[in-house]
């Protein structure tokens, strides 16, 4: 056996080189910051990874609070692998594959094996589309990297082609494993910082154990073929697996094996990602009717609107970890949406998204009056936005009002028009995405109505100032008559700002109508 993850410091974080108990100690300690190895779509799961070890550790030898010496993690990280006194399951090469190594399940035998060169080709990563990630070129990837790649594979991954299935947090093989949560930012740097990070989640969710309850780590387990996992022998908190892989070395550098499965290592379709309650501390729930699911992100993005949907919508179960404790309110904090868009047998890019969060905002962020802050901000952006689209229309209709109004009456010509000028808008949607959590901070931040009612007009006329901006810069782009150029311009930017005047009135009039 090689490359014992308790004992060898195979592990590289800005604080030095750490065994797997080295690096939760020096966590502990706050003194890791980043992971050199570490590509930055590996980050989500490798912070749940290491969130849910140290929960399962510490529960499992009846410890609530984080060890800051090594010897007391190796203690704790053994007690869930009693049966295994050679510490095979914490080695990334175990010859014997009757035996389970790290992140790999035994080899049931019987199995065709097929060469994984490079720890990027083992990662979940399919396709590049979306990003600039490329498989299959970490020739001289050291042990960590083989780690990182286990690690993103088993606890993430969705299903690939035949025999090829994905985790059970997730709902169906196209899905995503997503995670919202709330994370403290250094206030040093204004960022978030790992170790801190990932002290708030361990305590957070050791308040909730009382003892393992089932299975922990999932790649201790036989697998046999055509033999699935019931998601009631496994604890709440269980690390799963989810492909056959075995590590081992030839000419002197490690590689790996893969094989197929007849059916997935845990049953469970039926739960749609929701395996058991509090299973996934990190996973937005959508409730539609009497099915409840996890998120599929598949082509969006981590928008302001979907993130207010998901933070606020009636429909939307939000996670654990995305709700602050009582000491929380009053820090600052960050809100973190990460995961894979996913298709069929494809990724579509890795999506992030970071919102920091200032002192004392999050103090009422659920409560009904900032439920209709951030509603009225969302329709604010929406008025500004249709004004922008108006104005764009306009100018490709060669400035004719009749044509351009008779034109919206009809859901086809509606929809070539959408067609023409929906990409003109990304320049306003991206200002307005990026500038929308700011001024929900000012309004929430705001002493008594009329400092709220100023701070929601200077966000308005921010955006008109940006749909004038992106109006300008897009003209040149709209197919017109040549003769009826000017005219066209000229009519299109009268409709645009009687929009925005419209846009502002009415929301001068709301604001009155509230008593500001």
């Amino acid at each position: 056996m090689r490359f014992n993850l308790l004992a060898e410091p195979l592990i590289q974080s800005d604080a030095g080189w750490h065994s797997l108990p080295g690096l939760m100690a020096a966590m502990a300690r706050g003194e890791v910051r980043s992971f050199a190895a570490m590509r930055p779509h590996q980050r989500p799961a490798w912070h749940m990874f290491l969130v849910q070890l140290a929960t399962l550790a510490l529960d499992a030898v009846g410890e609530h609070g984080l060890p800051t010496d090594e010897a007391g993690w190796t203690a704790a990280m053994r007690a869930l692998t009693p049966d295994h006194e050679d510490d095979a399951p914490w080695h990334l090469v175990v010859e014997d594959g009757t035996k389970p190594a790290f992140l790999q399940p035994p080899d049931p035998g019987g199995l065709k094996w097929n060469d994984v060169e490079t720890p990027d080709a083992l990662d979940m990563l399919i396709t590049a589309r979306n990003h600039d990630v490329k498989t299959a070129i970490a020739r001289s990837a050291a042990p960590q990297d083989w780690v990182l790649a286990l690690v993103s594979l088993q606890t993430m991954e969705g299903g690939n082609g035949r025999k090829k299935y994905g985790i059970a947090r997730m709902n169906g093989a196209a899905s995503s494993r997503a995670m919202l949560t709330l994370a403290p930012l250094d206030a040093a740097e204004a960022a978030i910082n790992p170790s801190m990070w990932w002290q708030r989640d361990v305590q957070r969710l050791l308040e909730q154990r009382q003892g393992i309850s089932g299975i922990t780590l999932v790649w201790l387990e036989p697998w046999p073929e055509k033999q699935a996992l019931a998601l009631d022998a496994l604890d709440p908190l269980f690390i799963e697996i989810c492909r056959r892989v075995r590590l081992g070395e030839r000419d002197n550098r490690l590689i790996a094996w893969g094989s197929s499965s007849e059916i997935a290592r845990i049953a469970a379709k039926e739960a749609y990602g929701v395996v058991t309650p509090g299973a996934d501390p990190w996973a937005p729930i959508l409730i539609e009717g009497k099915k409840v699911k996890t998120l599929t992100l598949n082509d969006r993005d981590w928008t302001y609107d979907f993130l207010v949907q998901l933070l606020h919508g009636k429909n939307c179960r939000r996670p654990y970890l995305s709700q602050p404790s009582d000491e929380e309110q009053f820090q600052p904090m960050a809100i973190v949406a990460e995961a894979f868009a996913r298709g069929q047998s494809k990724t579509d890019g890795f999506r992030s998204r970071i919102v920091p969060v200032p002192k004392g905002v999050l103090r009422g962020f659920w409560e009904d009056e900032v439920i209709d802050l951030s509603k009225a901000l969302i329709e604010d952006v929406g008025r500004v936005e249709t004004a922008l689209r108006y104005g764009l229309e306009r100018v490709a209709f060669n400035g004719d009002k009749e044509k351009h109004d008779q034109a919206r009456k009809n859901p086809k010509e509606r929809a070539k028009l959408a067609k023409k000028v929906s990409p003109m808008l990304f320049g306003f949607q991206h200002f307005a995405d990026q500038h929308f959590f700011p001024a929900l901070w000012d309004q929430m931040q705001a002493r008594g109505d009329a400092e709220r009612a100023q701070a929601r007009i200077a966000f308005v006329r921010k955006l008109a100032r940006a749909a004038e901006r992106e109006f300008h810069a897009a003209m040149p782009a709209i197919p017109c008559a040549r003769i009826m150029r000017t005219r066209a311009e000229l009519r299109g930017e009268q409709a645009l700002r009687r929009g925005l005047i419209k846009a502002i009135s009415e929301i001068d009039a709301e604001e009155k109508l509230y008593g500001t």
